[in-house]
């Protein structure tokens, strides 16, 4: 038997991770500038998620949560207290995509409607309505194609009003920062007027927040940049440090009743523990301030760099627009220099998502190697 291939497969097999780093079984140390598509938030192996998830498999890994869990109160506080999010409610699934069904599903209940305005160049996932809102992927079944999808620009107001006129849109769905699509930000008063258009021609606004979430844009969320309040916040990644979880953020305008959504492995024990283990670390180490300070260095170091056409992003969420192909650069950081780094749906763009605690002795070797990268006339093996 083999399994069924997804990606391309690197010949690095990673054996053990310690906060930024990743080892291969013969001890040789890479640097984890990708987090593992952006999973890693506090760092491989932090002692206080691995404690969270040992005591919580030592007394009950899992039950249905059809029943009370004495979990549920510490996570609410931790969400509520880091997030400041305290009036919205939390539904618990097991991947961003599924979060993002759950949202839209949210959604059409909310208006009774069924067409939903995406953008182009946005992903936010691979199940069945997922998909039919991801401009990227072109992975789409027959079977997909039961809702109504219109994919206008990113940040062209115009064209959204104009659609949300019509009265018959259930939902907007937009990334707090576009990460395949090559880090594109909203700016900043698109966001606002887009929020307050939802309002006004009564459509729901679900911000996609699966990878710019949980600390790393130097927010909380990347929508803290606009001070938006939206109806529906989708998360996953960096929530569980590589334990796999997702959620929805739910606003309290939203009917709440039993029926609507459910789960099987949603919210179970060990997801409960480990998500609270990775807000409270979150906390403690400031790291939502650290990612802002360590990515704005970053971002201007990069700026000012030979062969670097653009930067974008906000905080460890970075894409580096090259002014040749992304793909030999991130081949050679990774065999010469030994650095994970990202790519993206744009060729020349490289993108950066490092654990939230990487310091600066990590961002100077990376800025380092890719000088040395980008000024290099090797061939590339």
């Amino acid at each position: 038997m083999e399994f069924f291939p997804v990606y391309q497969l690197f010949d690095i097999m990673p054996v053990q991770g310690r906060g930024c780093y990743l080892y291969t079984e013969d001890g040789q140390r890479y640097l984890d500038f990708y987090g593992g598509h952006g999973v890693i938030s506090i760092g491989h192996s932090h002692p206080r998620w691995i404690s969270a998830l040992v005591e919580q498999a030592q007394s009950l890994p899992f039950y249905s949560n059809s029943v009370r869990n004495p979990l549920h109160e510490p996570l609410l506080e931790a969400m509520a207290r880091v997030s400041g999010m305290t009036h919205y409610q939390l539904f618990l699934c097991n991947s961003g995509a599924e979060a993002n069904e759950n949202a839209l599903k949210l959604a059409s209940f909310h208006t009774g409607k069924r067409r939903v305005l995406a953008f182009e160049g946005g992903f936010h996932g691979r199940t069945s309505a997922a998909i039919q809102v991801t401009d990227l992927c072109q992975a789409k079944a027959p079977l997909n194609s039961g809702i109504e999808v219109t994919f206008l620009p990113l940040n062209d107001i115009g064209l959204v009003v104009a659609q949300l006129r019509k009265g018959d849109v259930a939902a907007v769905i937009i990334e707090g920062i576009q990460g395949i699509g090559g880090v594109q930000v909203p700016a900043k008063a698109f966001l606002q007027e887009l929020s307050a258009a939802c309002r006004q021609y009564g459509a729901v606004l679900i911000l996609d927040e699966v990878q710019s979430g949980f600390g790393r844009s130097g927010q909380f969320f990347a929508f803290g940049h606009a001070a938006i309040e939206p109806n529906l916040v989708t998360m996953a990644k960096g929530m569980g440090n590589g334990f796999p979880v997702g959620g929805v953020l739910v606003h309290p305008d939203f009917e709440a009743r039993p029926g609507l959504l459910g789960t099987t492995f949603g919210g179970n024990h060990m997801a409960l523990a480990v998500v609270t283990a990775v807000l409270e670390v979150i906390e403690q180490e400031q790291l939502i301030s650290h990612a802002a300070q360590i990515g704005q260095y970053l971002i201007n170091e990069l700026r000012i760099m030979r062969g670097v056409r653009s930067v974008r992003g906000r905080g460890l969420m970075i894409g580096i627009e090259l002014e040749s192909e992304a793909a030999p650069v991130r081949r050679d950081l990774l065999f010469t220099h030994r650095i994970f780094t990202g790519s993206a749906a744009p060729a020349n763009v490289l993108r950066l998502l490092p654990p939230l605690s990487a310091g600066l002795a990590e961002a100077h070797y990376f800025l380092d190697s890719l000088q040395q990268v980008l000024t290099s006339k090797k061939v590339y093996s």
